[in-house]
């Protein structure tokens, strides 16, 4: 059964998407621990981020690095915070967020109830920073 993630990829579910090339996407998350918290997807369903070979975690890896600089200026966080997790959804998945602190990265304090016009405000500023 495809992953919530792939359904996604394949336009079967909505997602605001900033990324798509032929080995990942990125979108951002409906579930934001900040405004931008974006996440960055293999096209291909590997559950555990120590199974992406590596040359697809090479590609991920400069991918999330030019929407994390897309994210700094858009957002102008302290930093821009990468997370593997990947209990919520078993497939594989990057979370870029943008941090004034670390208590940013704590889904506890996720926005469970984002508005979509947020969501389509920041997805349009990353879009409009990468350039």
């Amino acid at each position: 059964m495809p992953t919530l993630f792939t359904r996604i990829i394949q336009g079967e579910l909505p997602g605001r998407f900033v990324w798509k090339d032929e080995l990942c996407v990125a979108f951002l998350s409906i579930e934001p621990l900040r405004p931008g918290h974006t996440l960055v997807v293999p096209r291909r369903e590997i559950d555990h981020w120590i199974d992406v070979p590596d040359e697809l975690h090479g590609h991920i890896a400069q991918v999330s690095k030019r929407l994390g600089h897309a994210l700094q200026a858009a957002f102008r966080p302290a930093k821009v915070g990468v997370m593997i997790a990947g209990l919520e959804v078993r497939h594989v998945h990057w979370h870029l967020i943008p941090i004034h602190e670390l208590g940013d990265l704590n889904f506890a304090r996720a926005d469970k109830q984002a508005k979509a016009a947020d969501l389509d405000a920041a997805a349009e500023s990353i879009r409009r920073h990468l350039g």
